[in-house]
């Protein structure tokens, strides 16, 4: 059974830092998709950032190229999102998700929501101006 599980949000100022982290169980295959999501009050759920655990091929939204950063710990089966320069716009439920790669193998890895299978719960980052 897959299990994603979410750590490390919290509350910071605008300009702040935040490191989240994001450990994957269970899953049937060495090489799978990371990616991290949000989704604030009222809107879609949108792609922040993916990373393919078979390489570490990266995706970034636009709106946080520059200011976060995915890496992982493929040993310990997690992986971490970097959120420097925080804005009041970034602030959402964080969630983390894990699949098998649909993409190309320049970048494997996407954020649309409909290519994860495997969701965690969940962590709140709150931005204030």
């Amino acid at each position: 059974q897959v299990q994603v599980v979410e750590s490390g949000g919290g509350s910071v100022q605008t300009g702040g830092s935040l490191r989240m982290s994001c450990a994957v169980s269970g899953y049937p295959y060495k090489n799978y998709c990371v990616g991290w999501f949000r989704q604030a009050p009222g809107k879609e759920r949108e792609g922040v950032a993916a990373i393919y655990t078979g390489g570490g091929r990266t995706y970034y939204a636009d709106s946080v190229k520059g200011r976060f950063t995915i890496s992982q710990d493929t040993a310990k089966n997690t992986q971490y999102l970097q959120m420097n320069s925080l804005k009041p716009e970034d602030t959402a439920m964080y969630y983390c998700a894990a699949d098998s790669p649909r993409g190309l193998a320049l970048q494997p890895c996407g954020g649309r929501v409909n290519e994860y299978n495997y969701w965690g719960q969940g962590t709140q980052v709150t931005v204030s101006s």
